[in-house]
């Protein structure tokens, strides 16, 4: 069904939706014309992202407050990708970023229509807290030309953060006014109420000032009058060469656009008592890049501020998403020219202040106290996407975040149970409460699904509990209430050791495999048939019971 969320609507919805539209206009507007920029394409080309980005979504999509467009967070992402293919400016680069929103989009869609969209859920959080923070450095450090009013050295970060400190004695004082105003005009606007729309009353008195003192004269750059026209619709260029080359910095686009647009739908669900399948909307915002790259833009994604402007405005359905772009028409028609007198310097401003925000200070200390040694998880993301080439950067920071889900399942939290004095509990030892051993028996609790990655490090720790047991042991009891899944390969090694403990003159029972899917494993495995169905118990007790008796 399209336009899902006008289904059903109200008239008392039309105020809530009128409001929070023309809110999300006055934010979308510096915030795409700061987008294009980063992303190295005319200015008119953000508007239009934002506004067949909003359409498509209202169409397709099924949640009723995501806001879709041009994305800072992203942005970064394909800009550098493909400079480092073609250079930003040069007659191709334009085509490649609309075909990097084409593929972006089709990558996307595909991932809504499978289903896969759960891809995302295996970032963990420290790991894209920390490639957020060094998104932010690349676009704070990125724009700190336009704000000083010098030329954008060359070469890595590192190298044109050192050149722009050397340079900083020829900052023209104008440009470093109006960016550092703009800047602080938006940060008070967001700390009195993010509904004030800070950076628009900033680039609207940039323009003001530029206009009124002349500052183009006194060396300040100016944006340029926006094309009033409509946009043309077509492919971009393309060839298999293109193609090849864009894949992987296509899949890792894509990969964070799931990831942000996991986050934002699970931040502000439709009905937070049934959320819905996101594999929709997935597929809605692919269908936003398609169309934006349809129209010479760049790729799309969901917005968590955006977003919830929507949600604290009062917006009820997508109604407000075409409010606004109806207004952000109505502007470009009437005062499109007016963009001649828009500093560079200004949507610097702007761009500094949408990058400090992909620095999570408060998620990073909360991960820090809590996080254990995951902080480092944080710092290596962040150090990998700021020391190397953005897109390589991620793909190593989203490496860790697997490598790091591999160790956990490959060296699970395995260990002996022992008895909760006075009780039938079986419980893993505690400091203050260590429990009591049974003379002759190891409970043994493998916390993981037993698998290839795992099941040699579980037979080892096994091993070595039933050597160190202070008398010899008889029985040995596999807990496992923490078993999900048994592969054909942990299967066997288990069998193999069950095997061995009987050569030994060992008992060996199973208790508590109560997942169904890990029972219906078993038995297909024929871990079931090596252990043999009347070994297999409800409790370590009731197990321990049948073989002493």
């Amino acid at each position: 069904m399209i336009f899902a969320t006008l289904r059903g609507y109200r008239a008392a919805w039309i105020s809530g939706d009128l409001i929070a539209g023309v809110l999300l206009a006055a934010i979308a507007i510096p915030e795409q014309l700061a987008t294009a920029r980063l992303a190295g394409m005319p200015a008119q080309t953000g508007l239009y992202a934002f506004a067949v980005g909003t359409l498509a979504f209202a169409i397709a999509g099924s949640n009723r407050f995501l806001s879709v467009g041009g994305d800072s967070t992203i942005t970064p992402i394909f800009a550098g990708g493909i400079a480092a293919f073609v250079a930003a400016g040069s007659p191709a680069y334009p085509g490649l970023v609309s075909l990097a929103a084409l593929l972006i989009g089709a990558t996307l869609g595909v991932a809504g229509l499978l289903r896969v969209g759960w891809i995302a859920d295996l970032l963990s959080i420290p790991v894209t807290t920390g490639f957020l923070a060094g998104i932010g450095v690349h676009i704070v450090v990125g724009q700190l030309p336009a704000v000083f009013g010098i030329a954008p050295p060359p070469g890595s970060l590192l190298r044109e953060f050192a050149s722009l400190v050397l340079a900083l004695p020829h900052a023209n004082p104008f440009a470093c006014a109006v960016g550092g105003g703009v800047l602080l005009v938006t940060v008070i606007g967001e700390r009195i109420s993010p509904r004030i729309p800070g950076a628009l009353i900033g680039l609207v008195a940039a323009g003001a000032a530029a206009a009124l003192f002349d500052l183009h004269a006194r060396g300040l750059a100016l944006l340029g009058a926006l094309p009033a026209t409509l946009p043309r619709l077509g492919f971009p260029p393309l060839t298999m060469h293109d193609v090849g080359r864009l894949v992987p910095l296509v899949l890792t686009v894509a990969l964070v656009c799931l990831l942000q647009t996991s986050v934002v739908l699970r931040s502000y669900p439709s009905n937070p008592d049934a959320p819905g399948d996101p594999s929709r909307d997935y597929a809605a915002v692919g269908i936003g890049s398609i169309a934006a790259g349809l129209l010479g833009s760049f790729a799309v994604d969901a917005s968590p501020p955006r977003t919830a402007i929507a949600a604290a405005s009062g917006a009820r359905t997508q109604l407000a998403g075409i409010v606004a772009v109806a207004a952000i028409v109505l502007i470009v028609a009437f005062g499109a020219a007016l963009a001649a007198y828009l500093p560079l310097a200004a949507l610097g401003g702007v761009l500094i202040f949408i990058g400090s925000r992909l620095f999570r200070i408060g998620d990073i200390g909360r991960i820090a106290r809590f996080g254990g040694s995951e902080i480092w998880l944080v710092v290596a993301s962040l150090l990998l996407v700021v020391l190397l080439p953005i897109e390589t950067g991620i793909l190593l920071a989203i490496a860790l975040s697997l490598v790091r889900l591999v160790q956990i399942v490959a060296r699970p939290p395995s260990g002996e149970f022992v008895r909760v004095p006075g009780t039938t509990i079986w419980w893993p030892p505690d400091r203050t409460a260590p429990g009591e051993r049974v003379p002759g028996v190891v409970v043994f609790a493998p916390a993981a699904p037993i698998m290839f990655t795992n099941a040699q490090f579980l037979v080892t720790a096994l091993r070595r509990l039933v050597a160190a047991a202070p008398q010899p042991v008889r029985i040995v009891v596999l807990e496992c209430s923490g078993v999900i899944d048994v592969d054909y390969s942990g299967a066997t090694s288990l069998k193999r050791e069950i095997a061995r403990l009987r050569a030994q003159g060992i008992r060996v029972a199973i208790a508590r495999l109560s997942d169904d899917r890990a029972r219906a494993a078993a038995l297909r495995t024929g871990l079931t048939a090596s252990i043999g169905a009347g070994a297999i118990f409800d409790s370590v007790q009731e197990a321990l019971a049948a073989l002493n008796g």
